[in-house]
């Protein structure tokens, strides 16, 4: 079982998407029985709140009804030894999964664009504080990074 985790700040915008994202191309692949996905955030904020409601209203109208039973928490000590790849929706993030991050499980952490190779170096931008606009572009990211989340991971366990 490969078990993925997808992080952002607040838990209630990216990674809800992208975990709902991820979990319906899991589905779509029959993976269901070899990969789980989660989302957390690094802050905790928001714990026990649903995703954000334009992220909710963005993913659900893509299809993506797993969104609907996102619930914000925030990353645990035992993330970082569970799950086997920890994916950060930015720099900033990474950095704060990097502090806390047990050295024997740093490589674990990437960012989630350049892991799925959609974008070097490239970060999903923070919808909250702007329109819907960008909750969308969070979500065509999140479209492209699961599949090439699910590319790499085939391709190394070919």
């Amino acid at each position: 079982m490969i078990r993925i985790l997808v992080v952002c700040m607040g838990n209630i915008c990216r990674s809800p998407t992208a975990s709902a994202v991820l979990q319906g191309e899991v589905q779509r692949r029959g993976l269901a029985r070899s990969v789980t996905v989660d989302s957390a955030g690094t802050y905790g904020g928001h714990q026990g709140e649903k995703a954000d409601p334009r992220a909710i209203q963005v993913a659900a109208a893509a299809g993506y009804e797993q969104i609907h039973r996102e619930r914000a928490r925030r990353v645990r000590a035992q993330d970082y030894e569970r799950c086997d790849l920890i994916l950060a929706m930015d720099r900033d993030n990474l950095a704060n999964l990097q502090d806390d991050c047990p050295p024997e499980h740093r490589h674990k952490l990437h960012l989630f664009l350049d892991y799925a190779g959609v974008e070097a170096g490239g970060e999903v931008p923070d919808p909250y504080y702007g329109n819907l606009a960008g909750f969308e572009r969070v979500l065509a990211l999140c479209e492209a990074g699961a599949r090439g989340v699910l590319d790499r991971l085939a391709a190394h366990t070919r």
